[in-house]
């Protein structure tokens, strides 16, 4: 069993060790969708919603997120987030609103899942913040969409070359 990172040769979970890595800069960024009837997302786009700015709101959401992300997932590390931010990209012709989230650090692990997390629940407070005007509302495509450090170095999703927005400066 020794070949899972967080599994120990007699089967116990545990957290991998870390603190043999030098410290790198490390980024993430991961996106996803939201998906709406054209009320709800003319409501949003003009601030219309009873709750609040729902775009703002969501953001300040996701940027938390991220920074508890080692709250919610069990083998996440605690770490020292340098960097978050959240984009959003509406979309009229599909009434979705696409959202990305990067995060960077300067640490001895990656931050895929804080992107992730951020991501997550930046879609899902426009839910809840417009889930009385519909709740049909739909999230998806929920990914990775770049990082970059550590060992395994830089990843991008190939279906993505020269769409991605500006999740995160470099």
């Amino acid at each position: 069993m020794s070949e899972f990172t967080h599994i120990d040769k007699e089967g116990r979970v545990r957290m991998v060790d870390v603190s043999h890595k030098e410290p790198t800069e490390r980024v993430a960024i991961a996106r996803g969708i939201i998906s709406m009837n054209p009320e709800t997302f003319e409501k949003i786009r003009n601030q219309r919603v009873k709750k609040g700015n729902v775009l703002e709101t969501a953001r300040i959401a996701g940027i938390m997120a991220a920074k508890k992300t080692s709250e919610l997932i069990p083998m996440c590390h605690p770490l020292n987030i340098t960097h978050v931010r959240i984009n959003f990209f509406p979309d009229d012709a599909t009434n979705s609103i696409r959202m990305e989230a990067g995060v960077r650090i300067i640490g001895q692990t990656g931050v895929e899942m804080e992107a992730l997390t951020a991501v997550s629940v930046t879609a899902l407070t426009i839910y809840d913040m417009c889930k009385s005007y519909d709740r049909e509302m739909t999230i998806s495509d929920i990914c990775l969409v770049e990082k970059t450090g550590g060992k395994s170095g830089k990843f991008k999703r190939t279906e993505d070359r020269g769409q991605r927005g500006q999740g995160i400066d470099h």
